[in-house]
């Protein structure tokens, strides 16, 4: 058991320094708090990070793909191919654009959306596709967007988790249509809470400043129907801050995967695989575990390891999609989404763990070899 000197070891760590704090009393001193002076500057720095593509800062990460899916047109009577392994925005932002959600298998190695799966499940309907760059692993982005190129579909990357990976060279948020990025506070670098959303298409960017600001850009002139899904100003001065640490965090959560990759042997573990070419940026560590996973995690949180199931239940078995699936007679055939989804648990990586820590991690996961 975890003696009262052995404290958990958390699965996330958000991080808040000095430099935040004094961000935000700056900002509130200056009397400007929302979609004022750091949201621009926030978004002309967050653009580096993406290939130089324009970024729009909303209120949340599903705030940013709901936004981009407006104003990529899509919404009743098409099809979005989502996966079902991802947390639940990834599908509710397609919903409430009135669209319909397609759900297709994912690959086992990144958990990534399958390109064949995809290819399989389009439709007369479908006019996007969304992968989901899972744990700060990049998708196939380069057989999704020869599908998508092929078929004439848009691509939108659900990069919520991903901030700074990349595949073979291009970021992630800088392959499609569009992209999505949060800035929650347990991703690799957070505002408190945002999004960001990010185009190389100047008419996208300037709708979803519209949508994001009540359907204007200029004070009572309303152009279109829009909402309030503004950043604050608090919030955009925490993510520059961050930004600048951001770089820093990435190679400290890739250096403790490494740490992990090296010394974890327990035969019922597999360590996370990496795509050739991919940047991983490790937002989880995230391993399978065969047998009995509750047991498991019990023993690890028994030796003060913190761990967490991202995601038990796919998407296409949560009430909302199962209901009126179910209604209307329609099933899901995603082995591989129901075996990551009975087989993962992510373990702490963040760039907050010390050399102790890790020597914890390493050795309560190789006990689970062993019998209790």
């Amino acid at each position: 058991m975890t003696s009262i000197n052995e404290q958990l070891v958390p699965v996330a760590s958000p991080v808040i320094g000095e430099a935040e704090i004094d961000a935000v009393v700056r900002v509130l001193r200056s009397g400007r708090v929302v979609q004022g002076p750091e949201v621009a500057a926030f978004e002309e720095r967050f653009s580096a990070l993406v290939d130089g593509r324009t970024c729009v800062a909303v209120n949340s990460g599903t705030s940013a793909l709901h936004l981009l899916l407006l104003a990529l047109g899509i919404g009743r009577g098409d099809e979005v191919v989502v996966p079902s392994f991802s947390f639940a925005a990834s599908a509710n932002a397609v919903r409430l654009t009135g669209a319909d959600v397609v759900f297709a298998d994912i690959e086992p190695a990144g958990f990534g959306l399958d390109p064949a799966a995809v290819e399989a499940a389009i439709t007369p309907r479908t006019a996007a596709i969304m992968p989901v760059h899972l744990y700060g692993h990049p998708a196939a982005m380069d057989r999704l967007m020869t599908v998508a190129e092929r078929r004439g579909l848009a691509v939108v990357e659900d990069a919520c988790q991903a901030h700074t990976a990349a595949l073979h060279g291009t970021p992630v948020g800088a392959f499609g249509a569009g992209g999505a990025f949060s800035f929650y506070p347990t991703k690799n670098m957070h505002s408190l809470e945002g999004g960001m959303v990010t185009t190389a298409d100047a008419e996208v960017a300037r709708t979803v400043r519209l949508l994001r600001n009540q359907g204007m850009e200029q004070r009572y002139a309303n152009e279109i129907v829009g909402a309030n899904m503004r950043m604050t100003d608090v919030s955009a001065a925490v993510g520059r801050v961050q930004l600048g640490k951001v770089e820093a965090w990435t190679e400290r959560r890739r250096a403790n995967a490494a740490y992990l990759d090296d010394r974890i042997t327990a035969p019922t573990v597999t360590t996370p695989p990496v795509a050739e070419g991919a940047r991983h940026v490790y937002h989880q560590y995230t391993v399978r575990i065969r047998g009995d996973r509750d047991a498991a995690m019990a023993r690890l949180t028994a030796a003060g390891i913190g761990n967490a199931v991202y995601y038990p239940t796919p998407i296409h078995r949560l009430k909302p999609y199962w209901e009126p699936d179910q209604k209307a007679g329609r099933t899901w055939d995603l082995p591989e989404t129901d075996r990551a989804a009975a087989e993962v648990v992510s373990l702490p990586v963040h760039p907050s763990l010390t050399g102790g820590d890790l020597e914890r991690i390493v050795t309560a996961v190789n006990a689970l070899g062993e019998k209790p």
